[in-house]
């Protein structure tokens, strides 16, 4: 496998009103809320398996793709770059929680895009959005830090 390629599960399909997470104790996925009206995943939603970010769960990726998934998916993804940010309560101290964004190794539509400066401006403001929004909406802050190139994004993935 490439350095660029990771292993990515899916908790939250694409075009999903609903958020799901694994429940890593009782071994399942779990509807764990509902969207405001209006808005869905723009991507499939998930994370790198034993991975460990600043906010104790597993680094979240979205996988820009034609079509979308189901939770517990898991698929070979090329990662591209990532979206920096930081998350948290107002008044709380943020954490780093970025975005990592890939692609699935065998996506047809998508397949020439390598690097994060090569996906459009547009896209990459409507997934800040999504992700100050969905934040907004659960009375949290998340501030966007800027992007990462591939090499970056890549060296700040450690396995455990």
């Amino acid at each position: 496998m490439k350095n660029e390629i990771f292993p990515v599960v899916i908790e939250t399909p694409k075009g999903s009103t609903e958020k799901y997470d694994f429940d890593k104790k009782a071994g399942y996925y779990k509807l764990s809320k509902i969207l405001p009206a209006g808005m869905i995943f723009p991507y499939d939603f998930g994370f790198i398996p034993r991975t460990k970010g600043q906010d104790g769960d597993p680094l979240d990726m979205i996988v820009i793709s034609e079509f979308k998934s189901f939770p517990g998916c898991m698929m070979d993804c090329r990662l591209l770059g990532a979206i920096k940010a930081e998350q948290g309560r107002s008044g709380d101290k943020l954490i780093r929680n970025d975005r990592y964004l890939s692609i699935p190794v065998y996506s047809r539509n998508f397949r020439k895009l390598n690097a994060i400066e090569e996906i459009s401006k547009s896209m990459i403001t409507e997934l800040e959005d999504f992700f100050i929004n969905y934040n907004k909406a659960e009375g949290k802050i998340f501030k966007i830090l800027g992007t990462l190139d591939r090499n970056s994004a890549i060296k700040q993935i450690k396995f455990k």
